[in-house]
């Protein structure tokens, strides 16, 4: 078969020009037509939602900026980053002590993040505001031997505190396992060569090892606080007026529920995104050595 008149042959052509030769991408009209039919399938539910007066908009703009809500969510964003500020902080304790050459370290760390991940949160939350039920006193001192001072559990568990102790708990179990497949991801290498050059090991820790481990540790933390956000909705459970416990009681009072849930969505939604964003620079700021 002849080639069609005006065309060249591709063994005609030098590797100069091969190398720069502009490619045009092939035509996908499938693309188009499903790109298409999602835009129209977008546009009918924002229309429906918009104009089905069930959804009651303009109740959700009364509510948006109320007091109420608005206290809720400084207890919810409050809330999130002390849980995860703590759990932080305990998970490289924890990671630390499973990769541990002391045995008891290490056995009690993994019996840690196995009894923590294995139980649900909302047990866990009911379970640290109950406390008392088993504890009624907590005592300070020396094991086995004096005390030294006492409280009563009722007056150091709240619904504040049994939430915080909580969610800190939980997540640093799952925190111990992110920090540790960070500090696996780093090269023994440079823990030996940081040896030959004097470091301590903690040195060593704070200026070689988890500057690099961190470019692998905050994708999952960043997925985990945007997670944790939305976890102290279940601290609702022991009445705490976070977001979403400040917009049930006043549907209990209005009884708009659905406008209430969309008051909710729509702060979640927003702390989400900008939670996302500072997730995105944090992770070009630790990417930087990174070549691409």
């Amino acid at each position: 078969m002849q080639p069609p008149a005006g065309s060249v042959s591709l063994n005609s052509l030098t590797d100069e020009q091969l190398a720069g030769a502009k490619l045009h991408p092939r035509g996908r009209p499938g693309t188009w037509v499903a790109a298409c039919v999602v835009t129209l399938v977008a546009l009918q539910v924002v229309y429906s939602m918009v104009n089905n007066s069930a959804f009651g908009w303009d109740v959700v703009g009364k509510y948006l900026f109320s007091p109420q809500v608005l206290t809720g969510l400084a207890t919810t964003i409050l809330l999130t980053i002390a849980s995860m500020t703590l759990a932080s902080i305990l998970g490289v304790v924890i990671a630390v002590s499973v990769v541990s050459r002391n045995p008891v370290l290490s056995t009690v760390a993994k019996g840690y993040i196995w009894f923590f991940r294995s139980i649900p949160l909302l047990v866990q939350i009911i379970f640290c505001y109950n406390f008392a039920a088993l504890y009624p006193k907590i005592l300070l001192g020396i094991p086995f031997l004096k005390t030294f001072y006492e409280v009563d559990t009722n007056q150091v568990i709240t619904t504040l505190s049994a939430s915080l102790i909580a969610l800190s708990l939980n997540e640093s179990a799952f925190m111990a396992e992110i920090v540790r497949s960070g500090l696996a991801s780093i090269d023994h290498g440079q823990r030996e060569a940081a040896r030959v050059l004097g470091m301590s090991s903690w040195v060593t820790f704070r200026r070689i090892i988890m500057p690099q481990a961190m470019r692998v540790i905050i994708p999952p933390m960043g997925n985990d606080t945007i997670a944790m956000l939305k976890y102290t909705s279940l601290v609702s459970v022991i009445a705490l007026p976070e977001l979403l416990y400040s917009t049930q009681l006043i549907s209990s009072r209005t009884f708009e529920v659905i406008p209430m849930l969309i008051v909710a969505s729509v702060w979640y939604f927003v702390v989400t995104t900008i939670l996302m964003f500072v997730q995105s620079k944090i992770e070009t700021r630790f990417s930087r050595s990174v070549a691409t």
